[in-house]
């Protein structure tokens, strides 16, 4: 089979938007790997730093690309449309949320951004913050010490965030909780149904930074009771860097004031002159301008090989991978530090030894084939859906004893 999407003239409806019965609704368990040129070239185990693009991927941001080329801005209505509402309600699909609840954005800072600079903060509210964050999500609410707004860190217990932390720290004034779904440097995964619950009973807003968690995890936003989430594109979701998508919950929508307004966080129409500043009645309204529809087309493909894949058996998948990974490597003689426990465990898997530099490993594995990255002095993989256990085993050959 060939994983390229279904040949179609440029510019039909067809070329530029597929629908259901494309190539990659073909797309299933027998032959994903197909789709990922660089499984035949490497043990690319690095897939929480940037996933490695498909066929599908790029050929859907040639396919649009291919219509600007041919057609100028002529399908700009169309691509409007097609974005607003089928790839939007996709994006919804995966990660349990309505269409009119997703905005676009160009990274998982400015969805963060998004929050901490549109929030309604007053002189002398708090919010609280795990001191293992990636800076992204620390930088933007440092920030707010000029608005009188201060940071209470919750202290990690070995790479841990404990909810009954968190509780500890809420006080009257505490507004909101920021914390990663997975930490990026040993991939503890958070409680989130917990730390909703807490957050709903005592009226704090819960913004998640779940870049490593979307398009490795099952996710479902609306169960869970999450106000606002940020995702890249580059890293699970295994899509264009420069993309990604910002979860706004309709209850909550009218609580952040944009904090980039332009044209595109209106509902206007071709009439420019029209100067009227009322927010668009959906997400959209945090898009303040023509959207990277180059990377979005992309987007779409990978979030479209998800849903044919399903959330649940990536998930799976992913799991059993770094299970299997985690025991060969003990077998070797390396330490793992990442936790397996039930419901702690994600794609993320660190691993240690004392004899050997980190750095030096991972420059001897890429001389070798195979990719990882070094997170807090530890090594770690991150196997997604097209990995497969051969690639496992090829990273543990190559590791000194």
């Amino acid at each position: 089979m060939n994983i390229q999407e279904k040949e179609v003239s440029v510019g039909s409806p067809a070329a530029l938007f597929p629908d259901e019965r494309n190539g990659i609704e073909l797309l299933d368990w027998s032959n994903i790997g197909l789709a990922f040129p660089i499984k035949h070239k490497r043990a690319y185990l690095n897939n929480a730093s940037i996933g490695a693009l498909s066929l599908p991927v790029v050929a859907a941001v040639n396919r649009y690309m291919e219509d600007v080329r041919d057609h100028g801005r002529n399908s700009y209505p169309e691509w409007c449309r097609y974005a607003d509402e089928t790839i939007k309600a996709r994006i919804g699909r995966l990660i349990g949320a309505h269409r009119d609840e997703i905005a676009f954005v160009k990274n998982t800072t400015e969805g963060l951004v998004n929050v901490a600079n549109g929030f309604p903060w007053r002189d002398g509210d708090n919010l609280i913050l795990p001191d293992i964050e990636y800076p992204s999500n620390v930088y933007c609410w440092m920030k707010l010490a000029a608005r009188g707004v201060t940071i209470r860190w919750v202290k990690n217990r070995n790479g841990r965030i404990l909810v009954d932390d968190i509780r500890k720290l809420m006080d009257d004034r505490t507004r909101l909780v920021s914390l990663s779904a997975v930490q990026f440097s040993n991939g503890f995964r958070h409680d989130l149904e917990a730390t909703s619950n807490l957050c709903n009973e005592r009226g704090v807003y819960l913004n998640l930074d779940a870049i490593q968690w979307a398009g490795a995890l099952q996710l479902n936003v609306e169960m869970l009771g999450i106000h606002f989430l940020s995702v890249g594109g580059h890293k699970w979701m295994l899509a264009p860097v420069g993309t990604g998508f910002f979860y706004c919950r309709k209850s909550v929508l009218g609580v952040l004031d944009p904090p980039n307004v332009g044209y595109h966080s209106v509902d206007s129409t071709e009439d420019h002159m029209h100067y009227l500043l009322e927010y668009r009645q959906n997400a959209g309204r945090f898009e303040e301008a023509l959207a990277n529809f180059t990377g979005i087309w992309g987007l779409d493909a990978a979030v479209r090989i998800q849903l044919a894949l399903t959330p649940k058996s990536i998930e799976s998948h992913i799991l059993e991978l770094t299970g299997y990974a985690g025991a060969a490597l003990q077998r070797k003689g390396w330490q793992i530090v990442s936790s397996r426990a039930q419901g702690e465990a994600s794609g993320n898997l660190s691993f240690k030894h004392a004899g050997y530099d980190a750095q030096e490993i991972a420059v001897r594995l890429r001389n070798a084939g195979v990719d990882l990255a070094v997170r807090g002095g530890n090594l770690r993989i991150s196997p997604t859906y097209y990995n497969d256990t051969s690639e496992i085993d090829r990273l543990v050959e190559a590791l000194p004893s």
